[in-house]
């Protein structure tokens, strides 16, 4: 069964970094997508960034050019890393894989959350 585990939140005054890391353990195929989302209290988990299997990557308006995807495909594992932190990027950030599995059944898989807070 493929989990996976998330770490690197934590709190951060503003202007800081923080680099979250996602690594998925188990049988798979291919990792064909990474997302990273958020969420606040009382609101909706939206979309942070993407990265595909090819490496294209997309972004929310609010993170570009503060906030880098990647990719690790050897360890199976995905990053955001986050610069010039501001309190609005408080939340709780989840990752989530779109995975090939290796009877090549596609699915979505998402980490635990970690929290990151960003002090003013």
């Amino acid at each position: 069964q493929v989990q996976l585990v998330e770490s690197g939140g934590g709190l951060v005054q503003a202007g800081g970094s923080l680099r979250l890391s996602c690594a998925a353990s188990g049988s798979i195929f291919r990792i064909n997508a990474i997302y990273w989302y958020r969420q606040t209290p009382g609101n909706q988990r939206g979309l942070v960034a993407a990265i595909t299997s090819g490496g294209s990557r997309n972004y929310a308006d609010s993170v570009k050019d503060r906030f880098t995807i990647s990719k690790d495909n050897a360890k199976n594992a995905g990053h955001l890393q986050m610069n010039s932190l501001k309190p609005e990027d408080t939340a709780v950030y989840y990752c989530k894989f779109t995975i090939l599995g290796i009877t090549f059944r596609e699915y979505d898989i998402w980490g635990q959350g970690t929290q990151v807070t960003v002090s003013s």
